[in-house]
């Protein structure tokens, strides 16, 4: 599929002499092409970034045509609609994500695994901030690929089985491990949130402090933790 986008350019006009009818500074528009995998890929850029400013709601089908200088039939063409190219975006983001925490858990110590899961958040939120900016919304789409609390949950899943491991050698219940996954997963999501307007610590520093809780946390963790309270239940 190609698609015209007009450009500001200008052929050479003919002599006066030659055309003494026509003015000099008569300009032709020539029309360059744009494939369809390139319109694709500039509608969701542009997608991108005016639902990270706006959200769903406060962005139109009319300003993502506007701003990629097309019809709104091209976006209902490509996406089939403002759901659709929403739903485009949030895939790639959490795609993105997933892919950035997941490999770079390499290393051999629990701790140090730790840090580099800090790390892998805290460098896309550094790196795709106008993408994490999506995510932690609310989807407004009920068909949507997925949402923010379901990517924690697939992050925690490669998280559970580290502590899995580590639990099991420790003598502790390997049965505890998600919800232990899901604790520490949150903890660096929620702060990494914060983190997102805040800036401050900086991104090593912070990274250091999660890791600082979450380290100690289960270095002093209790085979079976009693609550000291008057409630049970």
């Amino acid at each position: 599929m190609m698609e015209d986008v007009a450009t500001d350019s200008s052929t050479p006009s003919n002599s006066s002499s030659d055309r003494p009818d026509r003015p000099e500074k008569a300009r032709r528009t020539r029309r360059t092409r744009m494939t369809g995998a390139e319109r694709r890929q500039q509608l969701l850029e542009i997608g991108r970034v005016l639902f990270a400013a706006k959200g769903f709601e406060g962005t139109s089908v009319e300003e993502i045509a506007a701003k990629a200088g097309v019809s709104k039939p091209v976006v209902y063409e490509h996406f089939g609609g403002k759901e659709g190219l929403y739903a485009v975006v949030v895939d790639r983001e959490m795609r993105q994500l997933l892919d950035m925490v997941t490999s770079s858990l390499t290393a051999g110590h629990p701790r140090e695994l730790c840090e580099q899961a800090a790390f892998a958040l805290l460098d896309y939120i550094e790196e795709y901030t106008d993408g994490f900016r999506i995510l932690v919304r609310d989807s407004p789409i009920p068909q949507s690929t997925g949402s923010f609390a379901s990517l924690i949950s697939d992050i925690a899943t490669q998280v559970e089985d580290i502590l899995g491991r580590e639990f099991k050698t420790r003598g502790f219940d390997p049965k505890l491990a998600p919800l232990y996954a899901q604790a520490l997963v949150g903890m660096v999501a929620l702060t990494g949130q914060w983190w997102l307007d805040a800036r401050k610590p900086g991104k090593a520093e912070v990274a250091a402090h999660l890791v600082n809780l979450a380290w100690h946390g289960l270095d002093g963790l209790e085979p079976k933790p009693r609550l000291i309270g008057h409630r049970k239940s």
